[in-house]
């Protein structure tokens, strides 16, 4: 079976090109998936500003509860959000002192701290400020002037390009202030950190600007000469095992705690790489489960040969199933190294469009690369299996019949298959229009689309059928030759328009569902915010943030205005997370107007929480009712409900207090402030004269911003699930060129008998129209149901926001992609020999 598999290989490469392709481009894309996955498992996050330090005591940075499943109790956590910062008790600092080799006990305190100039911060990306009794932890030295001792003096690194004596306005927690450059320090042989900017302050102003009394964000452990990390580590964890709050950390554990943002992001690349893998795996089975079973329709000839000379249908499916092992040998491993540089572009797509810092390296090892050569020799192993259970099943003479005449009744078995298929779309549509969270919608709408695409695949001759009845009557009415030739053998032929048809109408589904999951999202949230909106300005910072004095400056300064402070952030119930803003609350129901459906937001104080129709109603909590909010950092508020609002998309799922809010995150300054009763621009303009990087925004720059950022924010999206498109269109190109090269001795014959140039080229014109208009309605009718029920759960409305344009740049594209990929095989097909008239026969 295996001399006979190679040498059907040997004699008919072009007919396995097809598959080839299919398997290579298959590996590279699961390959790519599952290097972000393991990114998201195993990334290696390394150290910079811990670099000098073997061991660190910090807060735990994960929240923890216990979970009852089947009378078994499961520990569960997640990453906190914000940095959560360690008690600094006298007692453990001694304890953790007199550890056996610890030299010193470093305090450390990490805050926000940037140096301004007109046109906003200095540095570029993140910049951090610190104690200069902390500067050994790295450790930096100086290299010119002396250390911070006055409230007003700052060292600052090599890299920022300042000199001593200079005057800087920094802004940080507070207000922004001016200091003067004491000092350039610089980490050992290079002038800064790679990935952070330094500023240190004298250790009194650095405890003010920290904002935390008491606490901080890690204790570092310099060890003396001789000592080893664990035995270090050890003392370390016998010192503080009375307090659970507190964990030791040393080698790859010190990046994750250095770099709070990355340890969030491998949480989220793990769900976005689950999702993309998921979705790439099922999208390739079945654009690889297609390829074989065009491949094997189209030597059906060949296989019912072997038949009629001895062959039995075991040995049929062996020989086929080993072509398919070499094929998949032969295409997997290229494609599984391709992934590899194709997970890397990726991975650099997603760090500059912010969706992922650079300080989350991407993981690469061997299990990606074999795990989707494995899943491509068994892709292509059971789809050539399945494919070859037909002709293997007939007698010789029905095979060799079939062959000549094609098949003309669909076989019951793959009917009832597509009908429990389009049976299982129509459940996942109703229940993903009951679904509410981005979370548990896009997985599931996602596959809506593969099992719709699936159900095609298998209906898709009685599919082809019907459209050949609709379009055959005007393809002849308009071209009788062309037309009735055309129309003839898509009826004759509806197994290779149902292969064909599969692919394109799944890139048309996919392609327009991940495009308009998007803008339908971001429309009702763009909608809801500018209608809840009711200040007429909105303050924004080129900086790191609008500082309170600011927000206090247009007060005191613009008489009878209404200033609404807003910050960002993220905080669970229970083990529900939700999207919130911490709000100030004087006056809120006149700059903000969530649509609230009961209770009030005047009665907003220190001690309440208003939330959304869905937060609500995940939590079962009423107007009066009390609920324990855990914050970014892990601590945890009794808050009561004091308002409940619809609006949530807009404004997040709870409304805090900003006071509580902004002192329990990380970057504690205002994203925007709301201004209701400003006479004009002009007045806020003055009132801000003393804060030069905060620019005055009305209702249309607003808009303006916030369409920016939804499109940041997609391109996460458009960047991951493109490689689903793109893998789905380099099928569609295959599955083309491979079903209209194949049809030489087609072409021949009906040249021998009279067939023009002309007419044979106007056929597949006709045919090519008829496959893509049929590919286009299902795709598109996929698409439409999907969209309803995901903008019916997510949004409340069932009508989708589509914009016109681009969804007649996905048709308008595979339209392209169909006559292309037709019409140049097709003319290579009437050019080459074997398509002659003369060697029809």
């Amino acid at each position: 079976m295996l001399t006979l598999a190679l040498s059907t290989l040997r004699a008919r490469k072009g007919a396995f090109a097809g598959a080839f392709v299919a398997l290579l481009f298959a590996a590279a894309l699961v390959t790519a998936c599952g290097a972000l996955l393991e990114t998201g498992l195993r990334g290696t996050i390394p150290t910079e500003r811990y670099a000098g330090t073997p061991v660190l005591v910090t807060a735990d940075q994960e929240l923890h509860w216990t979970k009852e499943k089947k009378g078994k109790t499961k520990e569960k956590s997640k990453p906190l959000t914000e940095r959560a910062w360690a008690k600094a008790d006298p007692a453990l600092v001694k304890r953790l002192a007199a550890v056996p080799g610890v030299r010193v006990v470093v305090p450390e305190l990490t805050f926000p701290a940037h140096v301004l100039t007109d046109k906003g911060p200095l540095a570029e990306g993140a910049s951090w400020g610190h104690a200069w009794e902390s500067a050994r932890l790295t450790p930096f030295a100086l290299r010119d002037g002396r250390a911070p001792k006055e409230p007003d003096e700052v060292v600052a690194d090599a890299g920022s390009g300042l000199r001593t004596g200079a005057k800087v306005t920094v802004q940080s927690t507070g207000a922004p202030s001016v200091y003067e450059v004491v000092g350039i320090a610089a980490p050992p042989g290079r002038a800064a950190l790679a990935r952070q900017s330094t500023l240190f302050f004298s250790t009194e102003q650095a405890r003010r600007l920290a904002g935390h009394p008491g606490r901080v964000s890690a204790l570092g452990l310099l060890t003396a000469p001789g000592t080893t990390v664990s035995e270090v580590r050890a003392g370390a964890l016998h010192a503080v095992s009375d307090t659970p709050s507190l964990k030791v950390r040393s080698g790859d554990e010190r990046g994750p705690v250095e770099f709070i943002d990355a340890d969030k992001a491998r949480v989220s690349l793990i769900s976005l790489g689950g999702a993309m893998g998921g979705t790439s795996l099922l999208v390739a089975l079945l654009v690889v489960a297609g390829t074989f079973a065009l491949s094997i329709q189209q030597r059906a000839r060949e296989l019912a040969l072997l038949r009629a000379v001895g062959a039995t249908p075991r040995q049929l499916r062996r020989v086929v199933g080993r072509e398919a092992l070499i094929v998949g040998l032969l295409a997997g491993p290229p494609g599984a190294v391709a992934g590899l540089f194709l997970a890397r572009w990726v991975h650099g797509r997603f760090v500059a469009a912010g969706a992922l810092p650079d300080t989350l390296e991407l993981a690469v090892s061997a299990f990606p690369p074999l795990a989707a050569v494995l899943a491509t020799l068994l892709a292509a192993w059971g789809a050539a299996r399945v494919s070859a259970r037909g002709p293997a099943r007939m007698r010789p003479t029905e095979g060799l019949a079939a062959a000549a005449l094609g098949s003309g009744r669909t076989p019951a078995g793959r009917v009832v298959a597509g009908a429990l298929a389009a049976v299982g779309y129509v459940v996942l549509v109703v229940v993903l229009s009951g679904l509410e969270t981005d979370a548990a919608a896009t997985p599931v709408t996602f596959l809506s689309v593969i099992v719709a695409a699936a159900a095609i695949a298998l209906l898709g001759p009685s599919l082809a059928r019907v459209a050949t009845w609709v379009t055959g009557g005007i393809s002849r009415r308009l071209s009788p030759a062309s037309g009735f030739l055309a129309a003839q053998n898509t009826r004759a032929d509806a197994r290779r328009v149902a292969a064909v048809v599969t692919p394109l109408s799944l890139a048309v589904a996919m392609a327009s569902t991940i495009l308009f999951t998007q803008t339908t999202s971001s429309h009702a949230a763009g909608e809801q915010a500018a209608s809840g909106t009711r200040a007429s300005y909105v303050l924004a910072a080129s900086g790191p943030g609008v500082p309170a004095a600011a927000a206090r400056a247009v007060r005191e300064r613009v008489p009878g205005t209404t200033v609404t402070e807003v910050v960002p952030t993220t905080v669970r119930i229970g083990q529900d997370k939700f999207p919130a803003q911490g709000v100030s609350s004087p006056g809120l129901p006149r700059t903000l107007d969530p649509e609230v459906t009961a209770g009030t937001l005047a009665a907003m104080d220190d001690g309440t929480v208003a939330l959304s129709d869905l937060a609500a109603r995940t939590r079962h909590a009423r107007v009066g009712d009390r609920v324990t909010v855990t914050l970014g950092d892990g601590a945890e508020k009794d808050l009561t409900v004091t308002a409940v609002y619809a609006r949530g998309l807009g404004f997040g799922d709870l409304l805090l207090p900003h006071r509580m809010v902004a002192a329990h995150v990380d970057r504690p300054l205002s994203s925007s402030v709301l201004v209701a009763g400003a006479p004009n621009r002009s007045a806020l303009t003055a009132a801000l004269r003393d804060f030069p990087t905060v620019r005055v925004l009305d209702r249309t720059a607003v808009a303006a911003a916030r369409r920016t950022q939804e499109g940041a924010q997609a391109q996460v999206t458009y960047i991951a699930m493109g490689l689903v498109i793109a893998f789905t269109a380099i099928a569609v190109v295959n599955t083309l060129v491979m079903a209209t090269s194949a049809r030489r001795r087609e072409f021949a014959l009906l040249r021998m008998i009279g067939t023009t140039r002309r007419q044979l080229r106007a056929m597949l014109r006709w045919e090519t129209l008829t496959i893509t208009l049929l590919a286009v309605v299902l795709g598109t009718a996929v698409a439409g149901a999907t969209l309803t029920a995901f903008g019916l759960g997510m949004t409340g409305a069932a009508t989708p926001y589509a914009p016109l344009v681009p969804g007649l740049i996905v048709i308008a594209t595979a339209v392209l992609l169909a006559f292309v990929s037709t019409t140049l095989p097709a003319r290579a097909a009437q050019r080459s020999r074997t398509g002659a008239p003369a060697e029809a026969g």
